[in-house]
């Protein structure tokens, strides 16, 4: 066993795909515990059946028509005309842009490639310095993963109720918990960017500016409030909202606007299903795993093990923050998800964290190890991306870094910056 377990980690190591590595390891427990394997199709077919799986392709395919078309600028354009009269305007501009961005498109590489080339010259213009733009658009580029209806959440939030640890608890309640932790990050580095233009000359927009701005804008604006709305009040469920999400997005940005031309909709189809393929491959294979994990008591003897160790709550979650930052800079989010999350979850439920409090912390963390260093997703597309050493990503993220970590802090420490919205107090 331990032979086998060696040999599938080196596969991993050179390149093996990651489903195949999880289900080989999930086959061989059943193998060994002389289970029948069709368990593991049974596993696939029982993801199949959650009726929430359906938003994940709807969300993903509305976010990549998103980031085809001129939605990028005309963002940036409303939020300047908005916010560009204050001193850090236009980099809480790009602050929200970004968060915005990736919330409904899920992916914070896109984020830095789709808005990188609109906000970096229009900082840079606006006077900001390099190293300051740098370190804001890049650690930028995964805020948003707190924010619904973030495909984080949603694997989340699938991957948990797929335990059966009998806390029950929706996406819904996720979305809402994710609310005020995100906000808190954004207003923390909005501070910051606010602080780093004192002295800065602003320019007012003039009110033709911002008409022309909310004109260009005016089949956009509602989006947000039509599908937050409609998930916060209880009118749509959440694959409901997914699909006005992009009959909306279909409808405004090939019919009205016209930016994307229906030639075009086979090829988007086909490279966000490729990030959707991914995702649910990924789920089944784990879900299979997890459940051989389960029959052969895994978390429970790594709740005992660590409990023998470490008593207070407290001190768990500190170093589940350390572990999970470290994972972050080595798993994309997904990833990490689908393979951590079956692990951590009964453990931190019997230390008594909630299990959406948990998600908030989960996803937190896997944001700022986007751009962790050494090896951080995001500081290689920004430094491929503005043609900029690593080693300068590195110094200008620095302290967009320590703010956001200690943002985690709070957000760790203080459940009820998660809890209260959700009412799980």
């Amino acid at each position: 066993m331990i032979v086998a377990g060696a040999f599938l980690i080196l596969l991993a190591l050179f390149g093996a795909p990651l489903f195949a590595v999880i289900m080989a390891a999930a086959m061989l427990s059943f193998h060994r515990a002389d289970v029948d394997l069709s368990v593991v199709a049974i596993e696939i077919y029982r993801l199949a059946e959650t009726p929430v799986l359906l938003a994940i392709p709807l969300f993903t395919f509305a976010g990549y028509l998103l980031s085809e078309s001129g939605a990028p600028s005309r963002l940036v354009r409303l939020a300047r005309a908005f916010l560009g009269w204050m001193p850090g305007g236009l980099a809480i501009v790009a602050l929200v842009a970004c968060a915005l961005f990736t919330a409904f498109t899920g992916a914070s590489g896109v984020t830095i490639v789709a808005l990188g080339a609109l906000l970096y010259p229009a900082l840079r213009q606006a006077g900001y310095p390099d190293k300051f733009t740098l370190g804001l658009i890049t650690s930028s580029g995964s805020l948003g993963v707190l924010f619904a209806p973030a495909l984080p959440l949603i694997v989340y939030g699938v991957v948990a109720q797929q335990l059966g640890l009998g806390i029950s608890f929706t996406i819904d309640e996720l979305f809402l918990a994710g609310l005020l932790p995100g906000l808190l990050m954004l207003v923390l580095l909005s501070i910051w960017s606010y602080w780093q233009s004192r002295g800065q000359e602003l320019q007012k927009p003039s009110w033709a500016e911002t008409r022309s701005a909310l004109r260009e804008c005016m089949w956009e604006i509602p989006l947000p409030f039509i599908v937050l709305g409609g998930i916060y009040s209880g009118y749509f469920a959440i694959s409901e909202a997914a699909a006005v999400t992009t009959l909306y997005v279909v409808a405004v940005e090939v019919g009205v606007y016209r930016e994307v031309a229906v030639k075009s909709l086979p090829r988007i189809m086909r490279e966000s299903m490729v990030l959707v393929g991914a995702i649910l491959v990924i789920l089944g294979a784990s879900l299979a795993s997890t459940n051989a994990m389960i029959d052969a008591d895994v978390p429970t003897r790594m709740f005992d093990a660590i409990r023998d160790r470490i008593s207070n709550p407290l001190t768990f979650l500190a170093l589940l923050n350390v572990f999970l930052l470290i994972l972050g800079t080595m798993l994309d989010i997904f990833s990490a998800l689908v393979i951590m999350v079956p692990l951590l979850l009964p453990i931190a439920v019997g230390y008594g964290i909630d299990p959406v409090h948990l998600g908030i912390i989960f996803l937190a963390n896997m944001q700022i190890g986007y751009f962790t260093p050494p090896i951080g997703m995001n500081l290689f597309i920004a430094s491929f991306r503005f043609k900029k050493p690593i080693i300068t990503l590195y110094r200008a993220t620095l302290p967009f870094f320590l703010i956001l970590l200690l943002a985690v802090l709070v957000i760790t420490y203080w459940p009820a910056l998660s809890l209260t919205l959700p009412g799980r107090l």
